[in-house]
């Protein structure tokens, strides 16, 4: 395993912004967050809040995101 201190500085800010559901944090040329939620419509509304309000910079990026069960 690769240690990915960036990712885990985002895990700690997601922690501390009220985001307990999410489990794992990888950054590098894309983010792969690893949440729980009740389903697809609640994990698409985490993920894109969570993307507005921290995971990226609307003055220089724009972000987009593909959803997958776990395990796939």
């Amino acid at each position: 395993m690769v240690l990915d201190p960036q990712g885990a500085a985002v895990k700690n800010s997601l922690k501390a912004l009220g985001y307990e559901d999410v489990s794992q944090v990888r950054v590098g040329k894309y983010i792969e967050l690893t949440i729980e939620a009740p389903g697809r419509e609640d994990a698409s509304a985490r993920v894109d809040e969570m993307s507005r309000r921290l995971l990226s910079n609307p003055v220089i990026e724009d972000f987009s995101y593909t959803l997958e069960e776990a395990g796939v």
